[in-house]
């Protein structure tokens, strides 16, 4: 079992923990509304963070998206933080797990499709964190834009790989949930993109909800890769080092050391021999 794990499982713990304290800072400071709040006025005397009693008169610019609970200091700092940190983390998972299918298998379309679109939803992730929606509106909106198809393609396309190199009935059994989670996050999607579109306040509350439950999926979903990352060694790291090529690679190269030396041998050659022959390819 390797420590390597640890990283797909701190995405979601410290992404999903730290959006819901940012939710909990923007309710404190009445920001944003309420979740289980569903009743909103065209317009209100006060504005909400003035307001003060059990009741308080929401309005549309209330209603608690993500991008909202992080609009205003002092959570927008702590908004920032964990978007950018997030963006980091995505594109390191999704570097290895790149790396991981190529030292394992082979590279593939469906692997390089993947690590593309983690690293265009990474780049989209840090404009909506730090191009807050009520002061940069274009901006936010352009990340965002990028962020959720990018993110969902990932998820789409790490599904299809999975299947495409399960052997065993374990790697099945992930294959089916990545599908059953992938699935999850498309409803919540697009129900998410078609009632922010309605006028309907009742409806534009609902799609804050799915923009919850979608972003949380894709968290959980790379949490999945701790599965592959236990059987994650330095070799991995060498696959990037070295160019990339897999087992493949390693025959080679293990090939051209032994025929340099006119040997044949059944065993590896020892990690110095690996690094010569590295350096002769």
């Amino acid at each position: 079992m390797s420590l390597w794990m640890i990283l797909p499982v701190s995405l979601p713990v410290f992404t999903i923990t730290g959006i819901w304290v940012v939710y909990a800072m923007s309710l404190y400071n009445q920001h944003v509304c309420p979740v289980h709040n569903w009743l909103y006025n065209e317009s209100c005397d006060e504005q909400l963070p003035l307001q003060r009693g059990p009741v308080l008169c929401c309005t549309l610019d209330n209603i608690p998206l993500i991008s909202k609970c992080g609009t205003l200091p002092p959570e927008s700092c702590f908004f920032s933080l964990i978007c950018s940190t997030g963006s980091f983390m995505v594109m390191l998972i999704a570097l290895l797990r790149y790396a991981h299918v190529i030292e394992k298998h082979q590279n593939c379309i469906l692997n390089t499709a993947g690590l593309s679109s983690a690293w265009i939803c990474a780049a989209g992730l840090i404009m909506v964190g730090n191009f807050q929606v009520d002061f940069a509106k274009v901006l936010h909106y352009v990340g965002a834009g990028v962020t959720f198809p990018s993110s969902m393609l990932f998820v789409c396309l790490q599904s299809a790989l999975t299947y495409r190199l399960a052997k065993t009935q374990e790697e099945y059994r992930i294959g089916h949930l990545r599908v059953g989670m992938a699935l999850l996050a498309l409803v919540a999607l697009v129900l998410s993109g078609v009632f922010f579109c309605q006028e309907s306040f009742a409806l534009q509350h609902a799609s804050a909800i799915f923009e919850w439950i979608y972003c949380m999926l894709i968290m959980l979903f790379y949490g999945t890769f701790a599965f592959e990352f236990g059987d994650m060694s330095g070799d991995t790291l060498m696959v990037l080092s070295g160019g990339g090529g897999g087992r493949g690679r390693g025959k080679r190269l293990l090939h051209i050391w032994t025929q340099d030396r006119g040997e044949q041998r059944l065993q590896p050659p020892s990690a110095g021999e690996f690094i010569d022959a590295v350096t002769t390819v």
